[in-house]
C-alpha cells in the first residue's frame, strides 16, 4: 500500500529516501516511473500517480527512469514478506528470477500451501497485479540492470533473466519498455563518460538509509577467515562456491559500501557470471539491503544501549558455512570460534587461484565434511561432540534434508536442526538469524547477551525481549557489537 498522494507528493518532493522501493512515482507527461529519490526536477502534482511496487507502475505502462534506475531500489525484508502470504510469494518469484528458476505458479501455490485460483486473488489485492506479471517485472528488470551495469552479451542477459530465448526476451522488451535491449545498452554506454570504468565498479544494490555501516563491516571483520575472505575498509571480498546445473562454480566476490550514495557495489569472477542474480539476491540478504530503519530502530530505542540508527542483521553467502561456523562456536569467545574455523579451512578447503592474494582458498562443501574422518577432525581441536554435531549437520544438507536459505520453511528447519545430535536451541536459533533471515531470533542462553544485559537467567532475557518483538535478532546485533568493542569478546 502507498501513503495517501498528497503525503506521497510531499515525500517526493524531499527526495525522503525513507520510502525509497516502497514508493514509485509514474509521471504521466513523460510515461516514465522513478523513485523517490530520483535527481530530476520533481514533476508537476497533476502529471503524478504513485505506485506501492515497480510491477503496479509497469502495469500501468509506466516504463523505468534511466537515471535514478527503479531496478536497483531496495526491496521487502523477511519479516515484511512473513506478514502476508501475497508478500511471501511476491519474495519467492524475485528469487526465483535472480536465480534462473522456473516457478510455474501451481508450484508456488503449492510451496505456500493454498490453491492458483486463491494465490491469484490475494495477490492481485495485494499488488495491484498478477503473479505472472509481477514475475515478467522481474525478469524485465533483472535484465535492465545486466544490461546497464555489466558488459554482458544481450543474449546471455536475456537467458541470465529467465527468457527462453533472445526472440522472447526481445519482444517483451520492446513491448513493456517501447525499444530494444540493444539500444539501452548503447545510450547508456554513450551517455556516461568512461563508462567502461563505471561499469567495472559493478552492480548498484541500494539500502534504506540511516545503515550503520561500520557496526556491520566491524562484524564481518572480527570473523574473517585467511584465504577465504578479507575486510579491507568498506571493502569486503571472499571466496564463493555456487550450485549451478549440478556444477559447483567456484570464484570470488567484492563488495564496496558506497555509504554517501546509500550502495553498495558487487563485482564477481568471470565464473560466477551464470550466477549472477542469484548472488546479487544473497548480496541483499547477507548484508540485510532490504531492512525498514523506520521500523526497526525505534524498537532498538527500548534497548538499555544508546541508539545507533541503521541496525542491520548480518548474514551469510553461504548459509552451511554459517552453520558450521554457528557449531563451532558453541560455548566458545568468537576469537576460539575462529581459530577452530580457520583449520578446518586450512585443512578440507579447496585451493583457488584469484587476483587477491589474501583470497586462495574456498570454504569446504558440505560433502567434504560429511566424509571426511572423524578422528582428523578431532585432531584439529574439535571435540567429539561438536564433531557428531557437524558431520550430522554437513550429511543433512549433502542430502538435501535440511536447506539452509531464507526461504526454507522456518519452523521445520528449527525442528530438523535440533533434531541433530549436539544442536540445541542456541545454535538453531543463529542458524536461523544469520541463515535464514529470520528478524526474530532469540538465542536466549548466548553468554555475549548475558553479559550485555547483566543476567544470566535465560528466561529473565527472554522476558525482557519481549519488548523487542518481532525485531529481537536485532537486539541481539546491536548487543554483540556493544560487548565486542566496548567491553570484552562475547
Amino acid at each position: 500500500m502507498v501513503l495517501d498522494t498528497d503525503a506521497a507528493y510531499l515525500a517526493l518532493k524531499a527526495r525522503d529516501a525513507r520510502f525509497d522501493g516502497r514508493l514509485f512515482v509514474g509521471v504521466t507527461s513523460t510515461g516514465i516511473y522513478c523513485r523517490p529519490v530520483c535527481r530530476v526536477r520533481t514533476p508537476r502534482r497533476e502529471n503524478c500517480r504513485f505506485f506501492g511496487s515497480r510491477a503496479q507502475a509497469e502495469a500501468a505502462a509506466f516504463r523505468p527512469c534511466m537515471k535514478c534506475r527503479p531496478e536497483i531500489a531496495p526491496g521487502l525484508s523477511l519479516m515484511d514478506s512473513s506478514r502476508s502470504l501475497a508478500d511471501s510469494a511476491a519474495r519467492l518469484i524475485e528469487d526465483a528470477v535472480h536465480s534462473g528458476q522456473a516457478l510455474p505458479l501451481p508450484r508456488l501455490a503449492a510451496r505456500l500451501g493454498v490453491t492458483d485460483r486463491h494465490l491469484r486473488r490475494i495477490f492481485q489485492a495485494a499488488h495491484g497485479v498478477g503473479p505472472l506479471a509481477y514475475l515478467g517485472t522481474q525478469r524485465l528488470l533483472l535484465a535492465k540492470q545486466l544490461l546497464t551495469d555489466t558488459d554482458l552479451p544481450v543474449t546471455q542477459v536475456a537467458l541470465a533473466s529467465g527468457f527462453a530465448s533472445l526472440r522472447r526476451f526481445n519482444a517483451a522488451f520492446a513491448e513493456h519498455y517501447r525499444f530494444q535491449p540493444s539500444r539501452l545498452r548503447r545510450e547508456s554506454t554513450a551517455s556516461v563518460t568512461g563508462q567502461t570504468s563505471a561499469r567495472s565498479e559493478g552492480l548498484r544494490l541500494a539500502w534504506r538509509p540511516p545503515c550503520d555501516v561500520e557496526a556491520l563491516v566491524g562484524h564481518f571483520a572480527r570473523r574473517q577467515l585467511q584465504g577465504v575472505e578479507e575486510v579491507d575498509g568498506l571493502v569486503l571480498r571472499r571466496t564463493l562456491g555456487w550450485p549451478h546445473q549440478g556444477q559447483r562454480l567456484q570464484g570470488w566476490l567484492s563488495v564496496r559500501f558506497v555509504p554517501e550514495r546509500h550502495e553498495l557495489r558487487l563485482s564477481t569472477s568471470p565464473s560466477l557470471v551464470p550466477v549472477l542474480g542469484a548472488l546479487m539476491q544473497r548480496v541483499r540478504q547477507t548484508f540485510d539491503l532490504d531492512a525498514d530503519p523506520a521500523r526497526i530502530d525505534p524498537v532498538m530505542a527500548l534497548l538499555p544501549l544508546p541508539l545507533r540508527p541503521g541496525a542491520r542483521l548480518p548474514g551469510a553467502m553461504d548459509g552451511f558455512e554459517a552453520a558450521v561456523r554457528i557449531v563451532l562456536g558453541q560455548q566458545v569467545t568468537v576469537k576460539a570460534a575462529r581459530t577452530l574455523t580457520q583449520r578446518l579451512v586450512d585443512r578440507y578447503g579447496t585451493p583457488l587461484e584469484t587476483p587477491f592474494p589474501a583470497l586462495n582458498r574456498l570454504f569446504p562443501d558440505a560433502p567434504t565434511l560429511a566424509a571426511a574422518d572423524p578422528e582428523v577432525l578431532g585432531k584439529l581441536g574439535i571435540v567429539r561432540q561438536r564433531v557428531k554435531a557437524l558431520q550430522a549437520l554437513a550429511a543433512a544438507v549433502a542430502s538435501g534434508a535440511i536447506e539452509l536459505h531464507r526461504n526454507a520453511p522456518l519452523q521445520a528447519t528449527l525442528d530438523a536442526l535440533r533434531a541433530l545430535p549436539g544442536i540445541g536451541d542456541w545454535t538453531a536459533q543463529l542458524i536461523a538469524l544469520r541463515a535464514l533471515a529470520w528478524p526474530d531470533a532469540w538465542p536466549a542462553s548466548d553468554i555475549g547477551l548475558m553479559n550485555a544485559l547483566g543476567s544470566r537467567d535465560p528466561k529473565h532475557l527472554t522476558t525482557l525481549a519481549e519488548a523487542w518483538r518481532p525485531w529481537r535478532a536485532y537486539a541481539v546485533m546491536r548487543l554483540w557489537h556493544h560487548v565486542e568493542t566496548l567491553e570484552s569478546p562475547r
